[in-house]
């Protein structure tokens, strides 16, 4: 199969397109013809070398976690999943490709296109988690730094579904997106901390921080000091602040993005996606995303 790979970490210039061995399901797997990737910071962290302790990869890497695609095989022990559906989820190999393999999915709804669907998976499962461990419940103020962002808008919308107020930061651009979340935007940078205690007298009683710019030690402060309830998924300096840095939680997440992509399908929860590329333009892509600009989701259509 046709497939991106890498031989060695580096930049986008180690991406080459080249034929592989398609993978086939073993038990507990479905094999999907990919339709559509979803583009993940995690990529080019990945790529770079930079995560090698925490996602040590074996030469040569194909990438991608997460996409929406037809099932063509089930392997044994496999329920509910049909060769012939149409589903979305992480993967559990590298989705930059023809085919890849998945033990956890979700059917797609008919009415949700396949770039939503592929934009979907990373984003509410990592969101949905997030707000898990920080306990976040109706009536609590939650700050989402990166607000706008793929991730951060998941955290937004699913934080508002659950009746916690949300400041959102995000440059005033993105500040009327912000809105129609149900979120209060406040600008990022110097001063933040003024701006957050202006629009919330009552007080943060969790942060998210989806952006990793600097944000943990304004964030703390909002806290009183502590870093209770602060949780990063994108600032490699938690650690220094003792801020937990959010790895995921384990575990099947089918019903939950099953109910997610209804969700989706109705208009109830978006993901904005910014660009669609083929699949031989995946460095470009990746350049974009470690770029750190994109207004949306960015995906690969092999």
């Amino acid at each position: 199969m046709k497939a991106i790979v890498y031989e060695e970490y580096g930049g986008s210039e180690v991406l080459r397109l080249a034929e592989v061995e398609e993978p086939h399901a073993g038990p507990g797997q479905v094999r999907l013809k990919v339709v559509a990737v979803g583009v993940n910071g995690l990529d080019y962290k990945i790529r770079h070398g930079w995560l090698r302790q925490v996602f040590p990869v074996t030469f040569p890497v194909v990438p991608g976690m997460e996409a929406a695609g037809i099932v063509d095989e089930v392997g044994e022990g496999v329920t509910g999943i049909s060769v012939g559906d149409e589903v979305m989820g992480m993967t559990t190999t590298g989705c930059y490709a023809e085919y890849a393999l998945a033990s956890d999915v979700a059917l797609k709804p008919a009415a949700l296109d396949w770039e939503s669907a592929a934009a979907l998976p990373a984003a509410v499962q990592t969101s949905h988690g997030v707000l898990d461990v920080l306990k976040v419940t109706r009536g609590e103020t939650l700050l989402v730094h990166g607000a706008a962002g793929v991730v951060g808008s998941a955290g937004v919308q699913l934080a508002v579904a659950r009746g916690v107020t949300v400041i959102g930061t995000a440059s005033e651009a993105n500040h009327d997106y912000l809105r129609s979340l149900g979120a209060v935007p406040v600008v990022y940078g110097d001063g933040l901390v003024d701006r957050v205690r202006a629009v919330a007298p009552q007080g943060i009683d969790a942060v998210y921080d989806a952006a990793g710019y600097d944000a943990l030690a304004a964030s703390v402060v909002l806290r009183g000091g502590t870093t209770d309830r602060v949780l990063t998924i994108a600032d490699q300096r938690a650690a220094e602040l003792g801020v937990e840095f959010f790895m995921g939680t384990p575990g099947p997440f089918a019903a939950e993005l099953a109910e997610y992509a209804r969700l989706a399908a109705d208009g109830r929860l978006r993901i904005r996606i910014d660009r669609s590329f083929p699949l031989t333009d995946a460095a470009e892509a990746e350049e974009l995303s470690e770029a750190g600009h994109p207004r949306g989701k960015l995906i690969l259509r092999p």
